[in-house]
């Protein structure tokens, strides 16, 4: 009769833990299990990045959670800010004296090779299939542009829908808002601004927009199914820049960022109240 108590006992036991992890895996911003990973950190402070063909800096920046002036101070890269493969990001010290310049032989890529990292190595996300060398500023997009409200701040909505997931600000979370939608809802720019990367290349953000509104904020849209912007374009607030996906998610959503000098801050503080 003991063994049994025992026994009986232990089960009771093994079932509560293993409930316990099935709880905590479920949790999530949007109420379901999470299977995204954004790539949100703190500000990387050490080591360094080789750039990779796609990359720009304002995406660099985005990634490792900088300001992309301080980021191009730090490695004295001057305007227009542009980057090529091969060049070394650093995340730390102080800005040099000299003048990046672009490599004389930048070394061609291959399938095999991966972004070399001295110390403290970082995350790297694919090369995309993109021009190293920047191409000719686009003109402004030609979408459609929405009237929108704008709050007394200047941002608008960037899509119709629930918030269905929301800002949290504790490091390892969400650091935007999720919005539903439709498949091929219209995704519109949140103020005026120019497109500073258009693209695939940052892990669990899917097809992402990031727009360049003043030297202070940036906003991010991602999950998107098609992206009607190209880098360079100047938008204004309330014009389509993305058909809404789930690019790199689970279900058909906008996720929605505004970062602050690098930092990514609640953009329910910002947007006008429903």
């Amino acid at each position: 009769m003991r063994w049994i108590r025992s026994s009986s006992f232990r089960c009771a036991l093994a079932a509560l833990l293993a409930g316990s992890l099935l709880a905590g895996c479920a949790s999530s911003p949007s109420g379901g299990v999470s299977v995204v990973d954004r790539n949100n950190r703190d500000r990387v402070t050490s080591g360094h990045y080789i750039v990779r063909r796609g990359d720009t800096l304002w995406s660099i920046a985005f990634r490792f959670g900088w300001d992309w002036r301080d980021l191009a101070r730090v490695n004295n890269i001057q305007p227009p800010h542009v980057i090529y493969p091969g060049q070394t990001i650093r995340f730390s010290g102080q800005p040099s004296r000299t003048t990046a310049t672009r490599p004389v032989t930048p070394p061609p890529p291959t399938p095999s090779s991966t972004p070399t990292v001295v110390t403290n190595p970082v995350p790297t996300s694919p090369p995309l299939s993109r021009p190293s060398a920047p191409a000719p500023k686009p003109p402004a997009a030609s979408t459609p542009v929405q009237p929108v409200a704008r709050s007394a701040s200047g941002w608008a909505w960037p899509a119709g829908g629930a918030v269905i997931g929301r800002f949290s600000s504790n490091g390892s979370l969400n650091k935007g808002i999720d919005i539903a939608g439709e498949l091929g809802q219209p995704v519109l720019a949140a103020s005026d601004g120019a497109v500073v990367y258009a693209g695939s290349g940052l892990r669990g953000y899917g097809e992402l927009v990031i727009i360049k509104h003043s030297d202070t904020y940036v906003s991010a849209y991602g999950h998107n199914r098609r992206l009607l912007v190209q880098e360079g374009q100047q938008v204004k607030a309330g014009q389509t820049i993305a058909e809404m996906g789930s690019t790199g998610t689970d279900r058909v959503k906008l996720h929605f960022e505004i970062r602050r000098q690098g930092k990514p801050v609640d953009p329910l503080q910002y947007l006008p109240k429903r």
